[in-house]
């Protein structure tokens, strides 16, 4: 009776039944891969509650669904389509959660396919190297204090075309005025500048010679931020 419960509607003698013990197994070791998967994303990595939680529950999600298909192609390309629905559902992700969720969806299918082993080790495996990347900041850029952003305000009548020139030539390797905007009801120019600093150190004596031509008025300096979309 308990058999009969578990059996599909339209299971026929040629038709491959997963038993309750195998769905059982594949779904605790889909479950374990994404625990660890969730563990190595929150080492050092500022993360929501919500995401960690998705990460934890994908792998399950996706074996469930490899398990059900079963060799069926039609089952299989209405699946892939589903899928491809829950992407523009969704908000833009970084680099780093797109390549988590891909992790997880890897190792939920392996254990749908039924290589438990594989699985295991996949998960294991790759949430190591995560979590070593992690760790020595790869690809982190060592000299991120040269790359600052820096903000000029000047009078109106002061012609901003050129009149730093000579001051970043001496200071920056290079520069690039990337904004300019009026302020204080059109009485002020407020310049953007994107420069690569020769010497982090010497970031004072250029602030100090931008105000001999800004008339001291406001000067800020900020760290460059990359874009927000990563991909």
């Amino acid at each position: 009776m308990l058999e009969n419960l578990f059996k599909g509607v339209f299971d026929s003698d040629i038709t491959a039944v997963i038993s309750v013990t195998d769905f059982l197994l594949c779904l605790a070791v889909a479950l374990v891969s994404g625990l660890l998967m969730a563990l190595a994303y929150m080492y050092r990595t500022r993360y929501t509650k919500s995401f960690v939680v998705t990460l934890a529950l994908l792998p399950a999600v996706v074996c469930v669904v490899i398990m059900m298909v079963n060799g069926n192609v039609g089952t299989g390309v209405a699946v892939a389509g589903a899928f491809s629905l829950v992407r523009f559902r969704s908000v833009p992700g970084t680099a780093k959660e797109i390549c988590t969720l891909f992790l997880a969806m890897g190792a939920g299918l392996i254990a749908g396919m039924g290589y438990l082993g594989f699985s295991l080790l996949f998960a294991g495996i790759m949430c190591l190297v995560f979590v070593l990347y992690n760790r020595l900041d790869f690809g982190a850029k060592k000299n991120s204090a040269i790359f600052k952003t820096l903000t000029i305000t000047i009078p109106e009548d002061l012609d901003y075309s050129g009149v730093f020139d000579d001051v970043f030539a001496e200071f920056t390797r290079s520069y690039d005025l990337v904004r300019v905007k009026s302020t204080n009801m059109g009485s002020m120019f407020k310049l953007t500048y994107n420069v690569m600093l020769r010497d982090a150190t010497r970031e004072k004596e250029m602030i100090d010679s931008i105000r001999c031509r800004n008339g001291n008025l406001e000067i800020s300096v900020s760290k460059q931020e990359t874009g927000g979309n990563e991909l």
